[in-house]
């Protein structure tokens, strides 16, 4: 397994996806556009209770991930917080 291959299936095992393009999509999507990272990120805890409902825990877990990502993506001011403020 060569360093690509190898952080692809961490990503994939830690985020359930590539999340360079995760973010990149983030970016693109109206609710970042609009309201800022905060509320992408209420609306994936929103989605991960939803998974735990229905027994995804690691999906759950995945999503959570990801919220925590964009979170962190925030604090080094990679990311705007809060829009239209």
């Amino acid at each position: 397994m060569n360093a690509t291959t190898t952080k692809q299936a961490n990503q994939q095992a830690v985020y359930g996806c590539d999340i360079e393009d995760f973010v990149d999509n983030v970016f693109e999507s109206i609710t970042y556009q609009a309201c800022g990272v905060n509320m992408v990120v209420s609306g994936l805890m929103s989605d991960a209770q939803e998974q735990m409902a229905h027994g995804d825990v690691e999906g759950a877990r995945q999503t959570l991930n990801r919220a925590k990502y964009l979170m962190s993506q925030t604090m080094q001011g990679k990311l705007t917080a809060v829009r239209g403020v």
